[in-house]
């Protein structure tokens, strides 16, 4: 990082792990700053590892509600990781998520109308795909980060 260590939003930095793009790392080291320790970690690993759990079945059940075609269903279930993953700062399943929302809710990116359920349902179906490739990735990052592989 630049020679003063800190991000855009003035948090210092020079103390955390490099998780990559994927991580917000100031929204995650809020989480980290709950832990008691440094050396055990287990209230972030808890929350983590909690959110991995949540994705997986979340993930399901968008297969699921994909294959019966219920676009009100991918909303919800894409608003609600959509929050999930910005809580810990995975930024782009966070943004993988948003869109499944908007084109659950029959939109386009920008929050048009999009009446071609068919063209939403074409669109979450590569964006799922988007996501849980995102998500595998954030998952082994993190696990690596909290040395549980």
């Amino acid at each position: 990082m630049a020679a003063n260590d800190q991000n855009d939003d003035g948090h210092d930095t020079s103390n955390l792990p490099d998780l990559g793009d994927a991580v917000d790392i100031v929204t995650f080291s809020q989480i980290l700053e709950m832990d008691d320790s440094e050396d055990d970690r287990e209230f972030s690993k808890s929350i983590v590892f909690g959110f991995f759990e949540q994705a997986e079945e979340t993930f399901e059940k968008m297969d699921s509600a994909l294959e019966s075609r219920n676009l009100e269903e991918l909303y919800r279930l894409g608003h609600f990781l959509k929050g999930s993953s910005a809580t810990l700062g995975l930024t782009k399943v966070k943004d993988s998520c948003e869109k499944i929302q908007r084109y659950g809710k029959k939109e386009n990116l920008d929050g048009t109308p999009e009446t071609d359920e068919a063209l939403c349902l074409s669109r979450i179906t590569e964006t799922l795909k988007t996501v849980k490739a995102e998500y595998a990735d954030v998952e082994q990052t993190l696990k690596n980060f909290f040395n549980s592989t």
